[in-house]
C-alpha cells in the first residue's frame, strides 16, 4: 500500500449480491446465508439503490410469532409489527436507504454510520447506482498497515516538509500503529501541527511527540 487510502473505493466490496422489490422473505434469508451477509441492498431499474433490507428488518417475524403484543408495544413498534407480516423487499426493507459515494473520505463514512446507527453502507455514485458495499469492518482494515509503512508516510509525507532542517535528526519510531516523533527542532509551534497531521494519517492509532526546541547545540570551550 502506496500512502493512505483516504475514499471508500479502497477499501468497500466491489461484488455485491442484492434483490428486487419483489423478492420474497425465504430467498433473501438464503442470500444472506450463501453469501454470509448481514444486509442486502434492494435495487430498481437498472441497479438503482431504493432500500436495504437487514437481518434487523427479518427479525420482527421471528420476535413475534408466538407472542400476542399488549396495546403499549403495539404503539411503540407499529413498523416491526408491520415488518412481522411482510413477505417481500419491498414491504422489509429501509427506504430512503442510507447510502455513501465511493469518493467519500473514510472518516465521513464512519461518521454517517454512527450518526444512522448502520453496520454497511451501499455505495452509489451520483446517479444513484450501486459499486459496492462498505462496512465497519472494511473501515478498519487501514489498521492492517505495517508499522514500517506508516513510518515510511509519515516521513515523506510530513516530517520532511514540516521539519527540513531539524535541529538533530527526528526519528520517526512506531509500534503496533502508535507513532513517537524524538528530537530537537526550531519551532516548537509546529508540535501540535505535527501531531495532528500523523493522527490523520489512516491507520496510526495514536501520536506521541518529543519534540523539543531550542538553539544548536555548541561544543564546550
Amino acid at each position: 500500500m502506496h500512502g493512505s487510502p483516504h475514499i471508500v473505493s479502497d477499501v468497500m466490496t466491489h461484488t455485491v449480491v442484492a434483490v428486487g422489490r419483489d423478492a420474497p422473505f425465504k430467498e433473501m434469508i438464503n442470500l444472506m446465508a450463501q453469501w454470509k451477509v448481514s444486509a442486502l441492498p434492494v435495487l430498481e431499474g437498472e441497479g438503482r439503490v431504493i432500500g436495504v433490507v437487514s437481518e434487523a428488518d427479518l427479525l420482527p417475524k421471528e420476535e413475534f410469532r408466538d407472542s400476542d403484543p399488549d396495546r403499549f408495544t403495539q404503539l411503540r413498534r407499529l413498523s416491526d409489527l408491520a415488518k412481522a407480516g411482510a413477505v417481500t423487499a419491498e414491504e422489509l426493507m429501509t427506504t430512503p436507504a442510507v447510502t455513501v459515494h465511493s469518493d467519500a473520505t473514510l472518516a465521513e463514512a464512519a461518521r454517517i454510520m454512527a450518526q444512522r446507527r448502520v453496520k454497511r453502507l451501499p455505495v452509489v455514485n451520483g446517479e444513484g447506482m450501486l459499486e459496492g458495499m462498505v462496512s465497519r469492518g472494511d473501515l478498519l482494515k487501514v489498521f492492517l498497515r505495517s508499522d514500517d509503512d506508516l513510518a515510511e508516510e509519515v516521513r515523506r509525507e510530513i516530517v520532511s516538509y514540516l521539519f527540513p532542517a531539524p535541529l538533530e535528526p527526528i526519528h520517526i519510531g512506531v509500534r503496533d500503529g502508535v507513532v513517537t516523533l524524538t528530537g530537537r527542532i526550531r519551532d516548537s509551534s509546529l508540535v501540535p501541527v505535527a501531531a495532528r497531521l500523523v493522527r490523520a494519517v489512516e491507520g496510526v492509532v495514536d501520536v506521541e511527540c518529543d519534540l523539543t526546541s531550542g538553539s544548536a547545540l555548541t561544543e564546550p570551550r
